[in-house]
């Protein structure tokens, strides 16, 4: 097994980052196309063993009223989001691979808004983009909010996606034969200051403890706090030690 640990976004100058961690989830590539010549430069300006896993644009999941489209690049249509089975749903998933490829991600993760409700309209329209499009061998994570368990089991197993969680809500229910974990800690580990939450020496060392215990192949663990960067120094101190 293996375990990765780094931040949602860059914490600070890209250099300087990759001087202290081998892991980042790109956040710039859910809010905005992000061109394929500037994925290139993000990846030659890396080390070799420099990880990007990519948050996968909005176009796939968020409709055009979520508010997190005001810091894209393009207009959105009513035929933008919720899985859809459009072309501009599908055009967002190609741009969205040619990101990864560019980065040579090992995974994307596709989350789902909290108006994509567990239905079993949903549950069809989401199976149903997962067995349309083509992978390429990218590792897909599929971070939906509000599910069920018994509805989160079905989608990831029938579609071939591992669920992404935070571990301190939910252990993942499925990995969907990925043979990969995927953690998004939002803080508050439960309560009630969700991102600005810090967490404890002993959160973190229950975290460390619990990390080995999961069956799987890699863990990919990314911290989504206002004090991730902290955070995610010190669960890798406690890893090592």
């Amino acid at each position: 097994m293996k375990i990765f640990v780094g931040c949602c976004g860059f914490t600070k100058a890209m250099k300087k980052y990759m001087e202290e961690f081998t892991l980042v989830e790109t956040q710039t590539t859910f809010y905005r196309i992000v061109r394929p010549e500037v994925a290139k430069k993000w990846r030659e300006s890396a080390p070799t063993d420099f990880i990007f896993t990519v948050k996968a644009f909005q176009g796939i999941t968020h409709p055009p009223s979520s508010p997190t489209w005001r810091r894209s690049n393009i207009k959105p249509t009513q035929l933008h989001g919720y899985f859809q089975p459009t072309r501009e749903v599908m055009e967002s998933w190609e741009k969205t691979k040619a990101i990864c490829k560019e980065l040579n991600a090992p995974v994307v993760v596709i989350q789902a808004p909290p108006t994509f409700t567990d239905s079993q309209e949903n549950r069809n329209r989401a199976e149903r983009f997962f067995s349309t499009i083509k992978r390429d061998g990218l590792t897909i994570g599929f971070e939906p909010r509000g599910w069920s368990r018994e509805s989160i089991i079905e989608v990831c197993e029938n579609s071939r996606v591992t669920h992404v969680t935070d571990p301190f809500a939910s252990d993942p229910l499925s990995l969907g034969g990925t043979g990969t974990i995927y953690l998004r800690l939002h803080g508050s580990p439960p309560g009630r200051k969700m991102y600005s939450y810090t967490y404890t020496d002993d959160d973190l060392r229950m975290l460390a403890d619990k990390l080995p215990t999961y069956d799987a192949e890699r863990i990919f663990v990314l911290f989504n706090n206002m004090s991730m960067e902290s955070d995610a120094k010190r669960l890798l101190k406690f890893l090592r030690a």
